[in-house]
């Protein structure tokens, strides 16, 4: 969109007065810009651009405390409330956190646009530190909340603002699309593979190895490994653990992060085209109308068969991943086993 930047930030600002309860992810796409392009508009008062230093920025989270971390892609968003505890970012292709209550796979190389906000009712921003790709898209936003540190997150603030501050970022055409072998796999190779997994971990490998895309995995290996389950098991799925109490692990993720709960889940809220879990310290929202495909899927590993339910839309997009609670070294849960055998 060939616009003045005062006249973006202009465009917004009446788009809001307008559209008051408009999330800024669809007004930038009717405004045709991104959504990193809106929040760079706004830089000055109340939008700073961090430096391009993401390791560092992860490993200075645990001082800020309870905050919120927010992940979405196109059809779901998960909200989780906790502290950052164990954070590794040593690994140069993904950086982990993990605890008990944030739990984060984050990969740096889709990092390119970070931002610090402060609220500001009149543009409709909250605070909080908010990842962009090179496409303008949210990898993550990290909110403050209640019982944030104040004092710690302005001096990390501080410490991260970068020297320049412009009012434009520069939006790269997004990389190209994998390429898949899905008509002439070899599916014998490929099902051997598969039952000789030992780590849940190793099956994206076996999927580049064969040039799989992931819904024409659980094709091939339907019957053996992967059984075709309704488009509704979302709901059944949280309703079931609500009711019995059972602690289930719901992967949320998009090219730069994946965010996951672990735990039980109680207030479950279905409102048309959307299934939603509204606990106090983890929010889910899921778009049940563009659900095209639900799988139960198992995997081989060491601690025994590993079962998850996996969701896709029509592009063949995972929409959300749910396993039962698990650790490394424990086989999985009875309850979920027997769940997931009902849907």
């Amino acid at each position: 969109m060939n616009t003045t930047l005062t006249t973006l930030k202009e465009q917004w600002q009446a788009f809001r007065e307008q559209h008051p309860k408009t999330r800024i992810r669809d007004a930038a796409s009717q405004l045709q810009v991104s959504e990193g392009e809106l929040v760079a508009a706004c830089t000055g008062g109340t939008v700073r651009h961090l430096k391009n230093e993401f390791p560092a920025l992860i490993q200075a989270m645990p001082a800020l405390g309870k905050v919120m971390v927010l992940t979405r892609n196109e059809n779901c968003v998960i909200e989780r409330k906790g502290i950052f505890e164990i954070v590794d970012t040593g690994n140069k292709h993904v950086g982990t956190v993990l605890g008990k209550d944030i739990d984060l796979r984050m990969f740096f190389s889709r990092w390119k646009y970070g931002f610090a906000i402060e609220t500001d009712d009149i543009i409709g921003f909250k605070k909080s530190l908010q990842i962009f790709d090179a496409q303008g898209v949210a990898i993550m936003k990290i909110y403050a909340v209640e019982q944030t540190n104040l004092t710690a997150w302005d001096a990390l603030v501080a410490n991260f603002t970068a020297a320049e501050q412009p009012t434009v970022i520069t939006i790269a055409p997004p990389p190209p699309a994998p390429v898949y072998n899905d008509k002439d796999a070899d599916k014998n190779a490929f099902l051997q593979g598969w039952a000789a997994l030992q780590d849940t971990h190793d099956f994206f490998p076996l999927l580049m190895k064969h040039k799989l895309s992931r819904v024409r995995a659980l094709e091939l290996a339907e019957g053996k490994f992967a059984r075709r389950v309704n488009n509704d098991c979302v709901k059944t799925l949280l309703e079931s653990a609500a009711a019995t109490g059972l602690e289930i692990m719901v992967f949320v993720g998009n090219p730069g992060n994946i965010e996951i709960h672990t735990g039980p889940v109680q207030k479950i809220v279905a409102i048309p085209n959307w299934i939603n879990v509204m606990d106090e310290d983890f929010n889910l929202h899921l778009r049940t109308d563009v659900i095209t495909q639900c799988w139960v899927v198992e995997k081989p590993s060491v601690d025994g068969i590993v079962t998850s339910l996996e969701v896709f839309d029509a592009t063949g997009e995972m929409i959300a991943q749910f396993f039962g609670k698990r650790k490394p070294g424990n086989p999985e849960l009875e309850e979920w086993r027997m769940l997931a055998a009902e849907l």
